[in-house]
Formats: structure tokens, C-alpha cells, sequence
């Protein structure tokens, strides 16, 4: 390969924990890579492995069209200064903003949709707005990689890039690292809820769940991982204080604490690119239940490896808990080991690896 790679995005975090091994893959093929991205935390993990970080000014939830302009100016400046063979860019603005400096510099771009954001759920005006902002940004790119069914068929909808189109399982899941972990004791038996605590996660949801089960089941825990926004950091603590969860802060490897766990719960209704805390739970060995939503449900088999559930539908919900609740303890343990052999099968971190290695090699 031996090719300059620029990687842009909004989180670095997301970069160690999901495309780590991507970059180590470039840089034993003899790549030099530079990544871009607003939180420098976690740069010696990257500067260890021989990459070059530029820490970009960025702001995740901005809204100013100023701020969005000096972006495509940083982005554009980076570029010429480095000389990059191609730039590789995930998220929707680093896809979108980058896509328009890598333009402007006649520098091929290879985009992956994460997931398109709420703006795309209905019809109307910011609909409108992100499919011209993205023909914008994106409408030259060499190549765009998908992680579900339903992005890939909106952009072909709208026609909004004539690159070339790629569908890859989500970032994938290091078998490895997320290796297959004894199933906990049959008692107590644990859910629990792993994301970022915002509404369109699913978050009130399982709180409101939980509720409902523990009057019933007082054994049963239920468990939330992640890091709340300021709209649940009450709620959360009324949560606790009446002894419905427990609530374990932002944690950056959850491997501990699914090893505790008997089924992870994700009710999401946000539109995933494809959900990386099912792919880890399921290579951890544990059942899922979660949503009939793109991005989820790919993940699971209903019956199989755990539950699909109806969206934002609590009664739903409980009934699928309460269904999982009642399994006899063998037949749970074999929904975990069946949720890792589907990982195994079709969401392999190597796919992803592969896949752009052949692209970048195409080049």
C-alpha cells in the first residue's frame, strides 16, 4: 500500500475503541497515517502505533454556519499542508465538511455513514437540507461505506453520490478482544442498559421498564452504563435513590461489566449505523434484546440469540424482559452462545479490515 491516509472524525474515542485495528492494518501495510479528530485524550494510543495527530477545533452539536465554514477551512488547510493519497472520514459532519475540502483539493474521499441522524426520519425541510448538505459533501467521494441496508437505500434513493457503494457490518467486533465470557450465576440476574443516556436511546424507555419489573421481581438488577446528558442526571439519581438501578458512570472498556451481566438491554429508536454495544455483547456471550430498528435488528435473532422489541413501546418491553426472566438458566446461557457464533459468522472486525485495505489498494 505505502499510501498517506488522513482519518477525520468527531471522537477519538470512537477511533480507539472501533477502528483501532484499521489503523494498525494501514500502518503494517506501510501506510502513514495522520488523524484528526477535537479530544486529544486518547492520542498516545494512536502517536504510539506511528500516527501523526492533528487536534481539530470542533464542536460536536454545533449549529453556527461560522463554525461550520472555519471547519472546512481547518480541513481544507490540513490537506494541503499533509498532501494526503486519501482522506477517510466517519460521522456526519467530518463526512460532510471534510467531503467538501477533499473536493476543493481534488482528493479522493472514502466516507462511512455511522448513522444519519434524526434529521432523516420524516419528510420535510431538514430532510431536504441533509440530503442537499450530503450531495454537497459527499457527492464526489471515491467510495462510501454503509453499515446498514436502510442508509445505503436512502442515499440511493435521493441519488445523492455516484461512488462507489459499500455495505460492511457496522465497525465490525475484535472476536479477540471481546472474547466469550463465563455466563454469571443464576442469581441475581442482571440486565443491563449500555449507551450514551439520551431519549432517542432508549434510556426513559428501560428506566420506566425497570420500574415495572422490580415491583414484581425484587432479585432482578437492573444496571445502566454510560455517560448521562444533563437532562437525565436528576432523573437517573430519583432512579437510584428508589432502588430500581444502578447506575455505573461512563466506563471505557464494559467488558467487566458484562462479565456480570445476563442480558444486555438496548431499546433504541436512534437511527444506528449499526450498533457496536450489541456486536460486543453478543461476542461477550450475552443475549440482547433491543429494537425492530436499522442498525439493531440486524444484530438480533428474536428467539434465538434474544428479543426484538416494538419501538419506544414500554409494554412491550416488559414483556419481552419478563419473557427472558422466566427462561430456564440453560436456555439463556445458549442464547449468548448463539449470539456469539452470528457475530462470528457476519460481524468479524477482519470484514471491515479487508474491505478497506482492498479499496485504498485500488486507489
Amino acid at each position: 500500500m505505502g499510501k498517506k491516509i488522513l482519518i477525520i472524525s468527531n471522537n477519538i474515542g470512537g477511533l480507539y475503541r472501533f477502528r483501532r485495528e484499521v489503523i494498525e492494518a494501514f500502518i503494517q501495510n506501510g501506510c502513514e497515517v495522520m488523524i484528526s479528530t477535537p479530544d486529544a485524550k486518547l492520542k498516545e494510543h494512536f502517536t504510539n502505533l506511528g500516527c501523526q495527530f492533528i487536534t481539530t477545533n470542533f464542536e460536536r452539536k454545533g449549529k453556527n454556519p461560522f463554525e461550520q465554514l472555519s471547519l472546512i477551512r481547518f480541513y481544507r488547510k490540513i490537506i494541503k499542508r499533509h498532501q494526503p493519497d486519501v482522506v477517510l472520514s466517519y460521522t456526519v459532519k467530518p463526512n460532510i465538511l471534510g467531503g467538501m475540502a477533499c473536493r476543493m483539493c481534488h482528493v479522493p474521499l472514502m466516507a462511512n455513514v455511522t448513522g444519519l441522524g434524526t434529521s432523516v426520519e420524516t419528510s420535510g425541510w431538514k430532510e431536504k437540507l441533509m440530503v442537499g448538505l450530503l450531495k454537497m459533501g459527499m457527492g464526489k467521494a471515491k467510495v462510501i461505506f454503509f453499515q446498514n441496508e436502510e442508509n445505503l437505500s436512502f442515499f440511493q434513493k435521493y441519488k445523492i453520490s455516484e461512488a462507489k457503494q459499500i455495505l460492511i457490518p457496522g465497525s465490525g467486533v475484535n472476536l479477540t478482544y471481546n472474547s466469550v465470557q463465563d455466563y454469571p450465576p443464576v442469581s441475581p440476574l442482571r440486565f443491563v442498559f449500555i449507551s450514551r443516556l439520551r431519549k432517542e436511546k432508549g434510556i426513559m424507555q428501560y428506566l420506566q421498564a425497570a420500574k415495572r419489573l422490580k415491583e414484581k421481581y425484587s432479585d432482578v438488577e437492573f444496571h445502566v452504563v454510560g455517560p448521562s446528558e444533563e437532562d437525565f442526571v436528576k432523573i437517573l439519581q430519583d432512579y437510584q435513590d428508589q432502588g430500581v438501578v444502578i447506575y455505573h458512570g461512563w466506563v471505557m472498556d464494559t467488558r467487566p461489566i458484562l462479565k456480570d451481566m445476563h442480558c444486555t438491554v438496548h431499546p433504541s429508536y436512534y437511527p444506528e449505523g449499526m450498533s457496536n454495544v450489541l456486536l460486543e455483547s453478543c461476542a461477550a456471550g450475552r443475549p440482547i434484546i433491543t429494537t425492530d430498528k436499522s442498525g439493531c435488528r440486524e444484530v438480533v435473532e428474536h428467539g434465538k440469540t434474544g428479543y426484538m422489541v416494538k419501538q419506544k413501546n414500554v409494554d412491550d418491553l416488559v414483556e419481552k424482559m419478563e419473557a427472558f426472566i422466566q427462561l430456564p438458566y440453560d436456555t439463556k446461557k445458549e442464547m449468548g452462545l448463539a449470539a456469539r457464533k452470528k457475530v462470528e459468522r457476519e460481524f468479524d472486525r477482519n470484514i471491515v479490515i479487508s474491505a478497506y485495505i482492498n479499496e485504498i489498494n485500488s486507489l
